[in-house]
C-alpha cells in the first residue's frame, strides 16, 4: 500500500480506501463490519468513508460499533461523513448552517469519535448561499470537530465559488472532492477539474471505480440473483444496464476482459488499477459486502507495474471516451 497526499493537504491517505455505501447497515452488520475493516486496516487502508445518507445513518452506526470493537489508536486512521440527506423535515436536509452543524454532531455520535477527519457536502445545495455553507464548515474546523472539509459531485464552478468566498472572508476552503470516477465516468476528474488541481490543490476521493459492479464482468451474461441491482432502491441501476448505453458499456467490458486476460488479470483489477494510475486521484474507495471481496480487490495492488503506458493506450483505444481537456494556447 502506498500513501498519497490529499491534494495539497498534509494528510496522507492510502491509495485504496474503504467505504460503507450500499453494504453497511443493509448487507453488513457490526460483526462483519469489524472483520472487513480490521482486514483493511491490517493491510494498510487508513481512510474509511461514510455518510449520514447511507441507510439513514445506520451505516455510520455499524461503522461506529466496528471502530469501538477494533479499538485502533485514533491517530492511525481517518474517517469521514457527508451531509445533505439527513431526514424529511426542512431542517434535516441540505447545506444550511443548521443542518451542516447538526449533522456533524449526529455523525460524531453515530461513529463514536471525537472529530471527523473529512466532512463532505454530499451534493450542492442551490437553495443555500455558498458563503453560509463555507462559514459553517469553517466554524466546525475552528471548534476541532472537523479537520478537512470538502464536497461530492459539485461542479468546478461551485468549487471555485467556495474557494473565492473562503479567500474573501478569511475562511477555510474545501480540501477535497468526491466524484464518481471509472472507465465510463471520466469528464469531471480528467477535464472539468483539471485546472483545480494546480490552482487550488484539490484532492479527490473517488467512488464507484467499478461502475456499480459493471466493470467486474458479472453482468455480461445477465443480472445475478444476489446482485445489488435486485436490491430495493437500485432499480435505476438495472434500468441503466437495460438501456442502449448500458448495452454499449457491456460490449466494451467484454473487450476489456480480453485485454485483462492477456495481462493475467481479472477485469475488475484492471479497472481499479486504471483509476489508481491517475495522478490526480488521491484515493480509490472500495466497497465490499464480504471479506473475500475486499481481499480480492486488494490483490490488485500486486499488479500495479502492469499499468504501463502501452496498456493504458490499449484501454483508451477500447473505451474511445477520453474527455477533451481544457485547451492551452
Amino acid at each position: 500500500m502506498e500513501y498519497r497526499r490529499l491534494g495539497k493537504a498534509g494528510l496522507r491517505v492510502s491509495e485504496f480506501s474503504f467505504g460503507a455505501w450500499v453494504t453497511f447497515g443493509k448487507q453488513v452488520g457490526e460483526d462483519a463490519a469489524a472483520s472487513i475493516m480490521g482486514y483493511a486496516y491490517d493491510n494498510g487502508i487508513n481512510f474509511f468513508d461514510n455518510a449520514e445518507g447511507y441507510e439513514q445513518g445506520n451505516a455510520e452506526i455499524v461503522m461506529g460499533e466496528a471502530l469501538k470493537a477494533l479499538s485502533w489508536s485514533r491517530d492511525s486512521y481517518a474517517v469521514s461523513s457527508k451531509v445533505f440527506w439527513g431526514g424529511s423535515k426542512p431542517t434535516q436536509k441540505g447545506l444550511s448552517a443548521k443542518h451542516v452543524t447538526d449533522a456533524a454532531h449526529a455523525a460524531l455520535k453515530r461513529l463514536q469519535v471525537d472529530y471527523l477527519d473529512l466532512y463532505f457536502c454530499h451534493r450542492p445545495d442551490i437553495d443555500t448561499p455558498i458563503e453560509e455553507t463555507v462559514r459553517a464548515m469553517h466554524n466546525l474546523i475552528t471548534q476541532g470537530k472537523v479537520l478537512y472539509w470538502g464536497t461530492s459531485e459539485w461542479s468546478a464552478q461551485q468549487l471555485t465559488e467556495a474557494y473565492a468566498v473562503a479567500r474573501q472572508e478569511h475562511l477555510t476552503p474545501p480540501t477535497m472532492e468526491q466524484p464518481e470516477y471509472n472507465l465510463f465516468r471520466r469528464e469531471k476528474v480528467e477535464a472539468e477539474f483539471l485546472p483545480l488541481y494546480s490552482l487550488f490543490g484539490l484532492g479527490t476521493t473517488i467512488w464507484s471505480p467499478l461502475a456499480s459492479g459493471i466493470l467486474t464482468g458479472k453482468y455480461n451474461d445477465g443480472v445475478p440473483a444476489d446482485s445489488r441491482m435486485n436490491l430495493p432502491g437500485y432499480e435505476w441501476l438495472k434500468a441503466r444496464l437495460d438501456s442502449d448505453k448500458g448495452r454499449d458499456e457491456l460490449a466494451k467490458v467484454k473487450q476489456l476482459a480480453k485485454l485483462a486476460d492477456e495481462l493475467g488479470l481479472p477485469i475488475h483489477h484492471l479497472a481499479l488499477l486504471w483509476c489508481n494510475a491517475n495522478p490526480n486521484v488521491s484515493t480509490v474507495i472500495l466497497g465490499a459486502s464480504k471479506l473475500s471481496q475486499l481481499k480480492d480487490n486488494l490483490k490488485a495492488l500486486d499488479s500495479k507495474s502492469k499499468m504501463t503506458p502501452e496498456v493504458l493506450a490499449k484501454i483508451e483505444a477500447i473505451m474511445g471516451n477520453t474527455p477533451e481537456a481544457p485547451r492551452r494556447y
